[in-house]
Order: structure tokens, then sequence, then C-alpha cells
């Protein structure tokens, strides 16, 4: 199966890069994965609800063009469907055996994602109430990705 994951931003830290190629790593012997990260839009600090819908609407126009109309989208956001990791194995696998190219995973920016990236997806994901640095939730993603896929295939996840 082809999963990417379209990120808002650049990973800049070094610990949550040498994260996201360990998951990577993991990844590797059961999916094909491909991340993809497109620029933040800048916004003035204090701008205010036009700017922000602005800044939405031009960082989804750069989201979109990575989309193919066979992609099965998983958008995170945090009014999402919060999931158990056995519930998000099962969505795992409906969308991997619902004759999709790929899944692809939408993470956007400090503003979320605009309004046509949730309503082109097949699932809106949330983590839950508290709020994740968008680099965080990256790494939570993959971490889930791959509990999920684990949990799926009946194997243990812990070593």
């Amino acid at each position: 199966m082809q999963v990417v994951v379209v990120a808002v931003g650049k990973l800049k830290e070094r610990y949550l890069r040498e994260a996201q190629a360990e998951y990577a790593k993991r990844l590797s012997g059961y999916v094909q994965l491909r991340i993809e990260e497109v620029a933040d839009e800048p916004a003035p600090e204090g701008s205010g609800e036009g700017e922000r819908l602005r800044v939405l609407r031009v960082e989804g126009e750069r989201m979109v063009r990575r989309l193919r109309d066979r992609d099965a989208v998983v958008a995170l956001d945090r009014q999402g469907e919060a999931l158990s990791s056995e519930a998000w194995s099962r969505a795992y696998q409906r969308l991997a055996g619902g004759g999709y190219g790929r899944i692809v995973f939408l993470i956007g920016g400090s503003h979320g994602l605009d309004a046509s990236l949730l309503q082109r997806a097949q699932l809106c994901w949330s983590f839950g109430p508290l709020t994740l640095p968008h680099p965080l939730a990256r790494i939570v993603l993959l971490e889930q990705l791959y509990r999920g896929i684990r949990i799926a295939r009946g194997e243990p996840y812990h070593k």
C-alpha cells in the first residue's frame, strides 16, 4: 500500500527528523511511505480572521496539488473523530482494502486545514482534545500508523 504524508512545514529539529526516520524505517516493511512537505504561508502575528482564512486557503492549494483522484484522504483535525489504536487499525484496514490507489494523510500548519480539504477527506482524525505542534503531530501519526498496521496483522507492538 502506498502511504503519503502531506504536511505543511519542515521538521527543523534534529530529534524530530530522527524520530521520523526511525518510524519510516519501521514502516518500510509494510507500506511504501512518502513524506511531502509544502511551504507554510507566513502570517503576521495577531492577524485577524480574514488573514487566517487566506493562509488556510493558500496552504490548502499547495496541499491539494499533491492529491490524486483515487486517493483515500485522512485529514488530521482536532475536530475530527478520536480513535483508539484498535479503532484506528480497523479504519486503516477499511481504507487499505477500499480500492484506493494511495492513503494520503494531511497535516496542516499552525492554523489547521482548509475546509475544502476536510470535505475531501474520507476520515477526519483527531488525536484528542489536546493541541499538538504540527511537527510533533507528524511523529504521532507515523507511530500510530505503525501501531495500527501491527495490530491489524496480529503482531506484537512492543519489543
